[in-house]
């Protein structure tokens, strides 16, 4: 992407049936939301962002299952299909408040290591999200204190650097933490669509 985006922006861009692009989806392609919720206004807030989760795309093609590899607050690493937040979000029978956005790399990561990548992800399945680590941002950028020991435990944002780290795409940032913009204004990310 390289630029920033608004939540008008966003919201003018025309949405695309997910029927009508699913089959265009793939594993490795990364999901944007930018949440209407009280969680996802203190990441927008924090992160001075129109994002407020980040997670990676595997489609299963045996079972021809779109799937979304994240970190999710009081869950943990999981896997869900993408269907549920445009469907039944939280087991509410109402899709996601907010605004999804499926983005992919525009540079040609080898199969081999785009796999090795999710399997790293799907190793960390049920490990914890790491609740504290918002707090720790806000601390860090109020005092400016330098980043913190690194522990076992996820943020989204953290989640997908290691994922692409793992399959041999470093994302730079400066920050003492990685956000949802900071991906999202890598330059070689590019937005597809908006299915929500």
């Amino acid at each position: 992407m390289a630029n920033s985006i608004t939540k008008k922006q966003l919201k003018e861009i025309p949405v695309i049936p997910y029927e009508k692009i699913r089959e265009h989806i793939k594993t490795g392609d990364i999901f944007f939301s930018s949440g209407s919720y009280a969680f996802s206004g203190i990441i927008q807030n924090l992160t001075k962002s129109t994002w407020s989760h980040v997670a990676v795309i595997y489609k299963d093609e045996v079972l021809g299952r779109v799937l979304v590899l994240e970190a999710e607050p009081n869950v943990g690493i999981r896997l869900i299909p993408l269907s549920k937040y445009l469907h039944d979000y939280k087991d509410k029978k109402r899709p996601y408040k907010g605004q999804i956005t499926i983005a992919q790399l525009n540079i040609d990561v080898e199969k081999e290591k785009l796999n090795r990548g999710i399997s790293f992800g799907l190793d960390e399945l049920a490990r914890p999200y790491d609740n504290f680590e918002i707090v720790r941002i806000m601390i860090r950028i109020l005092f400016h204190i330098s980043k913190r020991e690194r522990n076992r435990n996820y943020i989204c944002s953290e989640l997908v650097r290691d994922i692409f780290a793992k399959a041999g795409v470093i994302i730079q940032y400066k920050d003492t933490y990685i956000s949802p913009e900071k991906i999202w204004t890598d330059e070689r990310v590019e937005m597809r669509y908006r299915i929500l």
